[in-house]
């Protein structure tokens, strides 16, 4: 059904549904359109145009692989949604509670034309996060076509539509793309398990692999965000499997430290690499410390990057005690640390190469780089890839 911009406006308006935007490089009109028609308080909890580098950083809470890109528009929905889903009602009056599923974050990340030569491609991509679902929007728009402006109209648009459809209304704005500029889709419908996970209503959902006792005696968890998983993470958990003599569970944290969260098409997609009888873990643990609680007594399958920052304060907001108390309570649940030699700016860093407290250091068992050295990483390989 096509409706004005302000007839769209209102109906958002009038639905229910309270959002937080972020859009960069394009579709910031969207987010005038929502604040001129009257009702948009009861709409936009906030909306943010995260612009530079350090802002759009700061937004998600890690460096994305790619500005624009249809997982940095996923990252920055997931972002806006998780700023007031955490926060709970208490935001509101009782007459006015913010429900669970009545939240949405919208985003769009846009590389559109300007006044220099560009020479990617011209296109937009758009997210919707609900703590139900993940969807994700992509369209490419014929270089030359169009100015900036008659761009910036069309993903402004796109945006409003993305707003409509987060908030279950069946109405759209005719956006002006043609034919030859078609939009791709993907979405899920989260489990109740996974919703439940991102809700923090459970830490943890064993999503894989055979039901293991927990009070054994040993076992090994090798923590990653396995984007992708590659012949090196195999190889780590082969020699940790030989060396402790425990099967190895896999975990991924849908949070983390310095990264951006999880959305479900991407809780969807890397469970997808590890097979039926491999014991995976989803979880909310971002820290070790929260991973010890989880798995007490485990042998962790670490690189030494990994095992830096465990002891670095930064990864605790410079607080050394905190850090410091963390380490203890680590130890305490009698955790221990197989630790594999990654590559770091040209040379290859090991175990011995690190400043470690005494305390984690003995807690640490080297693999040395004679029986395991894997130079390729996720990221090289993410960036190998076509945007």
């Amino acid at each position: 059904m096509s409706v004005t911009p302000e007839q769209l406006v209102q109906s958002i308006h009038g639905s229910g549904t309270r959002l937080v935007l972020a859009v960069t490089g394009g579709g910031s009109g969207a987010i005038a359109q929502l604040l001129e028609v009257p009702g948009a308080s009861r709409t936009v909890l906030e909306a943010c145009v995260p612009y530079s580098e350090p802002a759009m950083i700061a937004w998600l809470g890690g460096r994305p692989d790619q500005s624009c890109s249809e997982p940095t528009a996923r990252a920055m929905a997931m972002a806006a949604y998780l700023r007031y889903a955490e926060k709970g009602s208490g935001l509101f009056s009782a007459k006015r509670v913010l429900t669970f599923f009545s939240l949405a974050g919208v985003a769009c990340t846009a590389s559109l034309a300007t006044d220099r030569l560009k020479r990617g491609p011209h296109r937009a991509h758009l997210a919707i996060q609900t703590g139900a679902m993940t969807i994700s929007q992509s369209v490419g728009l014929v270089k030359g076509r169009r100015s900036r402006a008659e761009e910036e109209a069309i993903v402004s648009c796109l945006v409003l539509n993305a707003v409509a459809r987060a908030c279950g209304l069946e109405q759209r704005l005719e956006t002006g793309s043609r034919d030859d500029e078609p939009m791709e889709e993907a979405g899920v419908t989260a489990p109740t398990p996974w919703q439940d996970l991102l809700a923090g209503r459970v830490e943890a959902v064993q999503q894989s692999g055979p039901t293991l006792p927990a009070d054994r005696s040993a076992r090994v968890v090798f923590p990653g965000a396995f984007n992708p998983i590659h012949a090196g993470h195999r190889r780590m958990a082969e020699i940790a499997r030989e060396r402790v003599g425990q099967p190895v569970e896999f975990e991924i944290s849908i949070l983390n430290v310095d990264k951006p969260p999880l959305d479900f098409l991407e809780i969807q997609r890397r469970p997808g690499q590890f097979s039926p009888d491999q014991t995976l873990w989803l979880t909310r643990a971002a820290r070790f410390e929260e991973k010890s609680r989880l798995f007490p007594g485990a042998t962790f399958v670490v690189g030494a990057d990994t095992l830096r920052r465990i002891a670095d304060p930064r990864y605790f907001g410079g607080d050394a005690t905190a850090c410091q108390r963390a380490i203890e309570r680590i130890v305490a649940r009698g955790c221990r640390f197989l630790v594999f030699g990654r590559q770091e700016e040209g040379r290859f860093v090991g175990l011995s190469d690190l400043d470690l407290p005494p305390q984690l250091r003995v807690c640490c068992e080297d693999v040395p780089a004679s029986e395991f050295r894997e130079d390729t990483c996720s990221t090289d390989i993410r960036r190998a890839e076509p945007p």
